[in-house]
Order: C-alpha cells, then sequence, then structure tokens
C-alpha cells in the first residue's frame, strides 16, 4: 500500500504487480544508489556544520573611532631609578665576584636587591654565575612596594601633554601601573576596581593606580546612550596629530645605568586595549632620545554576533566575558588569561611569581636566586603546545584554555622619526642652559590614520536552518523527498495499521 500510493520518487515500482523482478532489482539499486549518495552528501553537510560553524568576516558598515576608546598608552623609561650609591655596590657585586663584599642590613640594600629585580636578563645572569649566594630580601615590604618608592618621579619624565588638542597637566592624563619593566606610566587604562579582582589580590602592590571610573563602556557592550564624550575611557573624535595625543618625554643623563640596563637609552612604550593588563617586554616600541616619534594608529576590531552565543566556546573559538571566570581579572581577554597562566604555571614550578605578576597575600615573590627557575618556566610554558611536553605539563597549559574574547580590539601601528634638535629649540624660546643641562628628550605624538576602519565580525556560516535546508535540498534531489514525506513513512508504517486493526476489530 505504502509502496503504490507515496510520493518518494521510484517506490511505487518496488511492489507493482505490472513490473518483472529484472525491472523491480533496477530500480531497487536505483533507489539505494540514490539514498546511498544523499547520505553521503548530507554526512559532509553535517561536518561541515559541525566543524566549521563560524565564518570571520568584513561587517557591513565601517565603524568610526569615536565609538571605541582611544588606546591605552603604557610608558617605561630605560633608566629605572635614580642613580645613587647602589649602583656602585652592584658594580662591585659583579666585578669583585662576591656578595659577601658588603652586607644586607637596611632598607637602602632591600632597596639594592629590588632595583637588580629590574635589570636587563643577561646582567642578572652574569651577577648571578658571579656569586656563590644571593640573600634574599629581609624587609617585609614587597618588591613591588620598593620599585614604586624607587621610581623615577612622574614630574621628571613626562611634561606638556596634549590630548584633543587641550593641554593638561601629565598627573592628570597618566596613572602608576606595575609592569615587568617596573613602575610604567599609563593614559587611559581601566582602574584597579574595574579591571581586577582587588578582594583577591595583595592589596599592598600597587599595581594600578588610576582612580577614574568608567560606568558607562564595557568593551563587549561599547559605550552605552548615557555616556558623553569626555566619558572614561577617553576616545577622540577624528584622525589627526591635533586630535590625538602628543607630549615630551624627558631622561635625565645621570641616571642611566648601563652595569643594570645596558647601553640603550630612551623608553619602552605598549598600545593597548584599556582592559588589558600592560606586558611591555612582549610587544613594545623603542622610543629613542633626542628624536620625534609618531605613532599612526589603525585599530581593529572583531565582534560576534549574537546567534552564536548558544555555541559552546570551542565551536566559536572564543570566550563572551560572562563565560570565562579569571582569578585575579574581571575582564576577560587572551592577553589577561596568559599573563594568569603564566602567574600559575610559574607559582606551581617555582614557588613564588615574579614581583610584577598578580598574586594573592600568601603568594610569595621570587628572589634574585630564583630567577633562572622563573625564566626556565616561562620558557617551558612557551614550549609545552608546539614540541609536546609530558602528558601532565601540557595539561596545564591546556587547562588555561586562553582563547580570544568574542569582543578585542588591538591596535596596529605606523611609526615615522625625525632627528629632535631640542638644543637649538631651546635656545630659542629662551631656556636657560642650566635647566635643560645633562637632559635628553624626545617628543611622542600618537593619533589615528583614518576616522573609521573596516570591523571583523564572527558569525554563523551554517546555522540549524541552513543545515535543514541544505539537508531537504539533497533528500529531494537523490530521492524527491520533502517533510510531508516522512509524514507519509510515520502514517503508513504507524497510524495506518493501527486504523486497519481497529476496522478488523470492529
Amino acid at each position: 500500500d505504502f509502496a503504490s500510493k507515496t510520493s518518494i520518487h521510484g517506490v511505487k515500482y518496488f511492489g507493482c504487480p505490472d513490473r518483472n523482478w529484472c525491472e523491480k532489482f533496477f530500480w531497487i539499486t536505483v533507489f539505494a544508489l540514490s539514498v546511498c549518495s544523499g547520505a553521503l552528501q548530507i554526512r559532509k553537510v553535517y561536518e561541515k556544520w559541525d566543524q566549521t560553524p563560524v565564518i570571520v568576516s568584513f561587517d557591513e558598515k565601517f565603524t568610526p573611532v569615536w565609538q571605541i576608546p582611544f588606546p591605552a598608552v603604557t610608558i617605561c623609561p630605560e633608566a629605572k631609578t635614580p642613580i645613587s650609591e647602589s649602583s656602585s655596590k652592584v658594580e662591585r657585586v659583579v666585578f669583585h665576584e662576591s656578595f659577601e663584599y658588603f652586607t644586607l642590613l637596611n632598607f637602602r640594600d632591600d632597596a639594592l636587591l629590588a632595583m637588580m629585580q629590574l635589570c636587563d636578563r643577561t646582567n642578572i645572569f652574569t651577577l648571578i654565575s658571579k656569586t656563590v649566594t644571593i640573600p634574599n630580601k629581609k624587609s617585609e615590604e614587597s618588591y613591588a612596594s620598593l620599585i614604586r618608592l624607587l621610581n623615577i618621579p612622574q614630574t621628571e619624565m613626562l611634561e606638556d601633554c596634549v590630548f584633543l588638542s587641550e593641554r593638561f597637566n601629565c598627573s592628570e592624563l597618566f596613572s602608576y601601573t606595575l609592569t615587568e619593566e617596573g613602575v610604567c606610566l599609563t593614559f587611559n587604562i581601566l582602574s584597579a576596581n574595574d579591571m581586577l579582582r582587588t578582594n583577591v589580590l595583595q592589596k599592598s602592590d600597587p599595581y594600578i593606580t588610576e582612580q577614574s571610573e568608567a560606568p558607562y563602556w564595557s568593551l563587549e557592550m561599547g559605550y552605552s546612550r548615557q555616556a558623553n564624550i569626555t566619558s572614561y575611557p577617553r576616545r577622540t573624535l577624528g584622525p589627526g596629530y591635533s586630535a590625538g595625543l602628543s607630549l615630551f618625554l624627558h631622561s635625565d643623563l645621570t641616571n642611566h645605568d648601563y652595569l643594570c640596563r645596558g647601553p640603550i637609552h630612551g623608553f619602552k612604550i605598549l598600545l593597548h586595549s584599556s582592559s588589558e593588563f600592560p606586558q611591555v617586554s612582549n610587544k613594545f616600541i623603542r622610543i629613542p632620545m633626542n628624536h620625534e616619534v609618531t605613532v599612526a594608529v589603525k585599530p581593529e576590531k572583531i565582534s560576534t554576533n549574537d546567534g552564536l552565543q548558544s555555541y559552546s566556546p570551542e565551536r566559536r573559538q572564543c570566550f563572551f566575558n560572562s563565560e570565562r571566570y579569571l582569578q585575579f581579572f574581571r575582564v576577560y581577554n587572551q592577553e589577561n588569561c596568559e599573563l594568569e597562566c603564566l602567574t600559575n604555571f610559574t607559582l606551581h614550578r617555582c614557588g613564588c611569581v615574579k614581583f610584577s605578576m598578580p598574586r594573592t597575600s600568601t603568594t610569595p615573590e621570587c628572589e634574585i636566586n630564583q630567577f633562572w627557575c622563573m625564566w626556565n618556566a616561562e620558557i617551558e610554558l612557551l614550549e609545552m603546545g608546539p614540541t609536546g611536553h609530558k602528558l601532565e605539563e601540557l595539561n596545564f597549559r591546556t587547562r588555561c584554555n586562553c582563547l580570544p574574547a568574542c569582543t578585542s580590539v588591538q591596535y596596529d601601528t605606523e611609526i615615522t622619526q625625525a632627528n629632535f634638535d631640542w638644543m637649538r629649540w631651546a635656545r630659542t624660546m629662551n631656556v636657560s642652559a642650566r635647566a635643560v643641562r645633562g637632559m635628553e628628550i624626545s617628543r611622542l605624538g600618537i593619533y589615528y590614520k583614518q576616522s573609521q576602519f573596516m570591523t571583523s565580525k564572527r558569525s554563523e556560516l551554517y546555522g540549524l536552518t541552513d543545515f535543514l535546508a541544505n539537508c531537504g535540498g539533497l533528500l529531494g534531489l537523490c530521492m524527491g523527498m520533502s517533510l510531508l514525506s516522512v509524514v507519509e513513512l510515520f502514517y503508513f508504517s504507524c497510524i495506518r495499521p493501527f486504523a486497519l486493526w481497529t476496522q478488523t476489530s470492529g
């Protein structure tokens, strides 16, 4: 009965009494081949839907630069501390090959150990190799707190800060941030309360001193309707040098510590998202002294369609902020996650963390003697994935699971520089020679290159509707089936036999 009445192509020839066995065999064979062909194609469609459900494409519209924050700018001087008697002590330690040349008994010598935390890696290795034992810090003050007390004051490094063509006191724009390069100055970063879980962190360490709150902005939602042009984090209205940030960078020649930092003068700067904790040593721009450096910025933003929220993070290859909890950070992004991962692995390997890493009140800081372990841990974590490390250690990196954030902003840069003949300029401006004696000065300008930029967007490559439509098309092509054909099959296999049985029983 089903074979003679179904709408599925070819089936009606199976049970037709007018067809001989040769014709029936032909149609059964053709039908079986059609079913196999359709099933094979549907399997390929399913694999594509399951394995590559997301596509990254350009958004339909350009995004104006005022819809995103101006990049956060972190500035770290190569001269870390004012030169004092400590430098001659370091020299004697290195070249007399004995740390017992003097005894660490007071705060000044704990400050010396803190200063050594900032020295170039090669120089520290030389120090460790030339000495038998380096004592630990005696003071209860953390290295982070000591370094904060030792850093060069902001007023001696920055001058004449201009943003949106308006002149500011540099202390209004820049705050202190603790990084692996020491205490640096950062513009437009989120406050500690907005970025960090301050209830978990060691309270005495000055991770971020910025106090400005950002109630009208989030990375995923952008600026709310209540925000105005002065809302924090700061943004600019358009492109060009006059709409950006500019300032003078000062460096005192007497503060250049060649033994600790090597022969490099100047500053390192990092452009990053306001919600990203800066890691300057990974990707910095070098600002040489006596130069003018201009940085033209091209934002790169990736957003994610709301329709992908129902997908697992592994399928869409990103995390929404509410999906991924970080121990030390309120805001999820890949950079914050990787910093936390490195922190936890360093603690796992060495029993301590670097002074700049986020830590709880019970987590110790690494001493100078533990630098080998700390740096080896960093390299070991980096090599875990590609080299196929021991399974239990590979799982540590896997457990970190630092996928990109579903909404992220990066800042690509184009850098130009020219000689900055500030001495002649100073004489022209009648600046006293005594006031600038022993100084080196550079000028830095950061601005958007264009008023709009192209945003990338994650969206569904194949949604459920697309998958069903493809399956329906293949079934229709191979077998002439539709949804009603499935209903027919259910009817003749279940409802029709039951109805006939009921009639017979009656």
